[in-house]
């Protein structure tokens, strides 16, 4: 293990050492976040980050993949809500967000497996957030700086946040409605002098890679592609990410798998290695790797995930760019349906109890591809195509190929209020499989929108 921390720590050296040498000359001319000369980092010996390559708002980030990124301020606003408290001043940012949605649907009874838009021919509050937020400096290199955050969050969509052990009893005990989730909760610290920066996260945190996001301010549009729905939400571990130069980053963690607290008795060790590049024109983006990898042995009636994922932006210019991800997923000696629920079958959700054994390996694939088509400083358009094959049954307790096709409409009225109107057409493939409405259909079609307040 010694020699193993030794060479990756050497490795990061060399890389530090190449890159400070290709970028020592030209840290006269690096990069803020508005493009602008940054004479002011003359200590600096790389770029600290390129200028971002897309719009927001309107779209919900102006990075690639939704990285952390060092050498960016990601210190957030003052929203409505840090305002009337006063605290405009203060570097802790409290802010939230209430996502009310409702959607038409050619199912009765429930929409599932697609999601967030779970309950058909309704309205519901999706999810109401808050959060609590300090973010360390990053865009600085000559000293060590903290953050934390934490997000919690109540509405019909905590189903899909949840983690084992942490109230998770509101579903897997009671299959509720309604429900929260303290899904994020975890410390930061910066340190400049490692590598070209470092940050490391201690606590609860989102799953990286992902396009899509957990929360409704953060995502394209507002229902979820297929294989984002089956695929792990939150890690609890510590993670570390290292600026290697201008254009690479990379992660190392560990975590106790996917969902679930370390005090659960289905939490195992789990190991993090991931890397993230940017191409020098700023138009490509790479972000993948393995974010979950241990025995993958199925515990106590909760899965225990393992993935290899890759992310790919591309902006063909200021008008039009596009997000594509592709996964491999598998685990051992699990069960169909994946995690159990024993709560009592609701008509929103029925597929409540222990599936079927499954020998051996259980694996699954996705793909997602989201291309944007920029209209205004406030609107743009959304047409998102995904693929999740799941043959064993153990994501989705059907064992089919699935295909999803949406397309969304979103506008800001201002940095505060959004719509996300979309119509979408799913569907399954293998003779005699019927997912859709509790199991009587094989395809379905709906058209669903939401509104998002911030405050």
């Amino acid at each position: 293990m010694r020699k193993l921390f030794a060479l990756l720590f050497s490795g990061i050296s060399i890389f530090n050492a190449s890159a400070q040498k290709d970028t020592a000359s030209g840290s006269e001319h690096g990069y803020r976040r508005d493009g602008a000369s940054s004479a002011g980092h003359v200590r600096d010996s790389v770029l600290r980050s390129l200028p971002s390559p897309l719009s927001s708002p309107p779209f919900p980030s102006s990075e690639w993949d939704g990285a952390p990124l060092i050498g960016v301020d990601a210190t957030a606003p003052d929203y409505p809500m840090q305002k009337f408290l006063g605290w405009t001043k203060s570097k802790v940012k409290i802010y939230g967000w209430a996502d009310i949605a409702g959607n038409l649907s050619t199912s009765k009874r429930s929409n599932s497996p697609a999601s967030y838009d779970l309950i058909p021919n309704s309205v519901v509050l999706d999810q109401a957030g808050i959060k609590f937020d300090k973010q360390p400096n990053t865009a600085q290199t000559d000293h060590l700086d903290w953050g934390f955050l934490s997000t919690t969050i109540f509405g019909t969509d905590y189903r899909y946040t949840l983690g084992k052990g942490y109230f998770s009893d509101q579903l897997l005990k009671h299959n509720n409605k309604y429900g929260f989730d303290p899904a994020e909760a975890y410390g930061l610290l910066y340190f400049p002098k490692v590598a070209d920066g470092m940050i490391l996260k201690v606590g609860r945190y989102i799953s990286p890679a992902d396009i899509e996001a957990q929360w409704a301010t953060d995502n394209y549009l507002y229902s979820h592609s297929l294989m984002f729905t089956v695929d792990p939400f939150t890690f609890t571990g510590v993670q570390a990410t290292f600026k290697l130069g201008s254009y690479w980053q990379l992660e190392v963690g560990a975590h106790a798998g996917n969902d679930m607290a370390p005090w659960s008795r289905s939490a195992q060790l789990n190991g993090l290695l991931m890397a993230r590049w940017v191409s020098k024109d700023n138009n490509n983006s790479l972000y993948g790797g393995i974010n979950a990898l241990g025995n993958g042995h199925y515990t106590d009636g909760h899965d225990d995930l393992q993935m290899v994922v890759a992310t790919w932006g591309h902006r063909f210019n200021n008008t039009l760019h596009m997000m594509t991800e592709a996964y491999y997923m598998w685990q051992f000696h699990a069960l169909t349906g994946g995690t159990v629920i024993e709560g009592p079958a609701r008509s929103f959700y029925e597929g409540v109890g222990a599936g079927m054994p499954i020998h051996g390996t259980a694996s699954t694939v996705g793909f997602v591809n989201y291309f944007q088509i920029l209209l205004s400083k406030k609107d743009y358009i959304s047409l998102r195509n995904d693929l999740l094959n799941d043959p064993q049954a153990n994501r989705t307790g059907y064992s089919t190929l699935y295909t999803t096709h949406t397309i969304g409409f979103v506008h800001y009225f201002d940095d505060y209020i959004r719509i996300r109107p979309e119509v979408r057409y799913e569907r399954a493939y293998a003779d005699g499989v019927t997912p859709y409405d509790n199991g009587t259909k094989k395809d379905q079609f709906s058209a669903a929108m939401d509104l998002i307040v911030r405050f």
